[in-house]
């Protein structure tokens, strides 16, 4: 079989960074894998439409939000390096986490060990208070924002920057009710106002049960009875829990944010104190602010600009061998311990029966779909979903797929989660695959033939 050369996908730089693929989305951002040209280093690049920002009369707290960040140098939270603008994007270039999301663990083994999940919420509660000594507060805890180092050290993101539509009124209190509703504090869903830190720490306390149970403390098909079961914090721990975590969630998981266990008794609890280390890192003194005014200023010497390269040039055989996800079976059943938020797979079949097998499978699942051109999106259909795709959390499951041409008969199929609950999407990823097994390309034996 003889490999013609293909053409990857064109090359974007933005200033001294070379913009690679996307790796999660929201209604406000893109994230974006980016490598600096220089020196080669990884980052991860949110992207946001300035125009929108501008329109909705978010550029002081937006501002004064990145502005913070920059100051907040802590292991246990992803580091803000730099903000860019052109005349229609902000670029917030962020450090690169490569190990994946913590829940990714709960996905293979249903639940932690309480050793493992006293270390993680030892860690997660370090990030939290550090931030909130500096008057950052989080206000959408959960899983997706819950990554993994090389070295298995836990990192918040988006740590102040989730949350930028939100005011805080003249009684120093929030107003809008945001998050995942699963993981949000009783106070959150009213129209009352409520503290940042209280209502931090009772997502906390969410993501601490997870960690130990492998599911969620409120969960609900119906999203009224979910709200009642929160507002009472209606909820039981199994038996395998321990009397020490058990008073401790108990305690964080209080539906009056008065009485709310506080960081500070936390750091005192002797089921989080055992085996604590306290963080020690150096806070750096001379960070450069000039670069965040620069974004908003009118001076177009402050921007940067977008350029397109001509693609690189890429054999069929190259692409593949360096993809372990084009043999979709072998990611799905061998290695589901793995699998994260985004893979692709290889098909010999025309453009057309991928997209409609596609189709076919994902509308049994529960989902809508929303084809244009080769592109698709899969969102959650609120009223249709069953069994394990659960419309408790009320965000819309959205995973985005896109088919590229690589040779005149070898299709690649990218499949990435741009919403919705980690543990849901690993539920739906496994029962999505097996309708898919028959338009997926055998790599295995199609690579012996190439390389004959």
């Amino acid at each position: 079989m003889s490999v013609a050369g293909i053409q990857a996908a064109t090359r974007t730089h933005v200033g001294k960074y070379e913009i690679g693929k996307t790796l999660g989305e929201g209604s406000f951002a893109k994230v974006k894998f980016a490598k600096n040209i220089d020196t080669g280093d990884s980052f991860a690049i949110k992207i946001i439409d300035r125009d929108r920002v501008l329109r909705h009369k978010m550029v002081e707290q937006i501002k004064r939000e990145i502005g913070t960040m920059k100051l907040i140098k802590h292991p246990n939270v992803v580091q803000l390096f730099e903000v860019m603008a052109s005349k229609t994007k902000i670029y917030i270039v962020l450090e690169y986490v490569d190990g994946g999301e913590l829940f990714d663990k709960i996905a293979k083994h249903g639940k932690l060990k309480e050793d493992e999940a006293r270390r993680y919420f030892q860690q997660l509660i370090n990030a939290v208070d550090y931030c909130h000594s500096r008057g950052v507060y989080h206000r959408d805890l959960k899983p997706e924002n819950l990554l993994l180092d090389s070295f298995g050290n836990l990192k918040v993101s988006d740590f102040g920057l989730s949350a930028f539509s939100q005011q805080v009124r003249e009684d120093g209190l929030l107003h809008t009710a945001c998050g995942t509703p699963n993981y949000v504090a009783p106070e959150v869903l009213t129209d009352k106002g409520y503290d940042g830190t209280s209502s931090d720490i009772w997502s906390c306390g969410v993501i601490l049960f997870v960690l130990m149970a492998g599911y969620l403390p409120f969960d609900e098909p119906n999203l009224m009875a979910l709200y009642r079961r929160i507002h009472k914090a209606d909820f039981s721990c199994p038996s395998w829990f321990s009397s020490g975590v058990t008073k401790l969630i108990n305690r964080i998981l209080d539906p009056n944010p008065l009485t709310r266990l506080t960081i500070p008794e936390i750091l005192e609890n002797d089921w989080f104190k055992k085996g604590y280390k306290p963080p020690h890192f150096e806070q750096g003194e001379d960070v450069n602010l000039d670069d965040v005014d620069a974004v908003f200023n009118s001076s177009e010497k402050h921007l940067v600009t977008e350029k397109k390269e001509k693609p690189v040039s890429m054999n069929a055989f190259e692409l593949i061998s360096r993809s372990q996800g084009f043999n979709l079976e072998n990611l799905f059943e061998k290695q589901m311990d793995i699998v994260k938020r985004e893979t692709c797979f290889a098909s010999k079949r025309p453009a057309n029966e991928i997209m409609s097998k596609i189709e076919e499978t994902a509308k049994p699942l529960g989902f809508n779909v929303h084809k244009r051109n080769y592109k698709m999106k899969l969102k959650g259909d609120r009223t249709g979903r069953k069994g394990h795709l659960s419309v408790a959390t009320e965000v819309v499951d959205c995973f985005r797929l896109q088919v590229f041409e690589v040779a005149p008969s070898l299709h690649m199929v990218e499949l990435r989660k741009t919403g919705g609950d980690t543990l849901e999407f690993h539920k739906f990823y496994k029962s999505f695959s097996s309708g898919l097994k028959d338009i997926v390309w055998d790599t295995e034996a199609n690579t012996k033939e190439m390389r004959s």
